[in-house]
């Protein structure tokens, strides 16, 4: 993999927000599920689609903090508008596990 400066990195904007609605996402072509964050005042709730079945139903969702990419451009998704990058890592059998800090920050904490 190719290295990249910390100027470079720190481009990425890397915030914590929490789900505040989760649904099925049917319209996917890989199961998937339709996620509104909030990231406080100065972003505000972005929606996402994350491929996270494995691990998490909607209705397990709402109020769980997550780490996403805010700066990335929309990407359309089906019928859906995707606006972040909900962060996560894949386990031993390929699913998803969201990324979340172990203490509480404000909704827009950006990763430093």
């Amino acid at each position: 993999m190719a290295e990249i400066t910390f100027d470079d990195f720190m481009k990425v904007d890397i915030r914590k927000g929490t789900i505040m609605r989760a649904e099925p996402f049917p319209e996917a072509r890989k199961p998937a599920i339709k996620l509104w964050v909030d990231f406080g005042g100065e972003i505000g709730e972005k929606k996402s689609s994350a491929q996270i079945t494995a691990h998490y139903a909607p209705d397990t969702l709402v109020g769980k903090a997550v780490i996403a990419v805010v700066n990335f451009p929309p990407r359309q998704i089906g019928p859906m508008r995707s606006e972040v990058l909900v962060l996560g890592l894949h386990d031993a059998d390929d699913g998803v596990v969201l990324l979340s800090p172990d203490h509480d920050v404000p909704n827009g904490a950006r990763m430093c």
